[in-house]
């Protein structure tokens, strides 16, 4: 794995990042009806993890010597909480994927750090997807 290769990969993710923080920001402001009040505080709660890996990773880009993005993936905006929900459930799910083979990049490029700080990044977009699963097995009951 060649390092320029590698940062526009990573790039991939930070994008990704973005994304989801402006994802979460702008779902928590559009859920409506009675269960409001849970997930706008569920959406809100997401952010910090999402800008913890994005600094992450805008800083590792400019310690291998690249220009991180500031171009956040763009924000589907589906209607209604559980297309919101399912939304994010794919967009976590996505992550958890693109991690697993930013796993193998990492390992094919040497760098032992990344590695295990990716391993911390899919431990923490795996709870994600847990908790937004076990809302939507239950939302129609």
């Amino acid at each position: 794995m060649e390092r320029a290769e590698l940062i526009k990969k990573l790039n991939v993710d930070l994008a990704a990042e973005l994304g989801a923080i402006v994802t979460y920001i702008t779902y928590a402001a559009r859920v409506d009806g009675p269960h409001r009040p849970q997930l706008s505080q569920f959406f809100t709660a997401e952010v910090n993890g999402e800008q913890v890996h994005a600094t992450y990773l805008s800083n590792k880009i400019v310690s291998m010597g690249g220009e991180p993005t500031t171009v956040p993936a763009s924000v589907p905006l589906p209607q209604g909480n559980r297309a919101m929900l399912e939304e994010v459930l794919s967009m976590e799910r996505d992550a958890v994927s693109r991690y697993t083979q930013r796993i193998q990049d990492a390992e094919a490029y040497g760098d032992i750090a990344l590695k295990v700080t990716l391993e911390d990044f899919i431990r923490d977009e795996t709870s994600h997807v847990e908790e937004t699963e076990a809302i939507l097995r239950h939302w129609d009951l």
